[in-house]
């Protein structure tokens, strides 16, 4: 559970956005993620998606879509949030 912390920082990006957008629902979060490293392991596809997931129970963004882009980079960006 090592990348739970980068999830919740994408969470509460997107949570964030929604508010000041007046979005009701979030359909879908797009993050581009690369080689980044936490707690001196890789942040992987899968655990992020898991975790958002897991977090996100009873927000707006529960059951939305986590799009993972992998990037040649060490950078972790939300990069879209698709909301109602």
């Amino acid at each position: 559970m090592h990348d739970i912390h980068a999830a919740n920082q994408m969470l509460k990006t997107a949570l964030e956005y929604a508010e000041k957008n007046n979005c009701k629902k979030i359909n879908s979060i797009t993050i581009e993620l690369g080689k980044v490293v936490e707690h001196d392991e890789l942040i992987m596809p899968e655990n992020l998606k898991y975790n958002i997931g897991l977090i996100s129970k009873n927000t707006i963004a529960e059951d939305c879509e986590i799009i993972i882009i992998s990037k040649d980079n060490n950078k972790l960006n939300l990069v879209e949030i698709d909301g109602v």
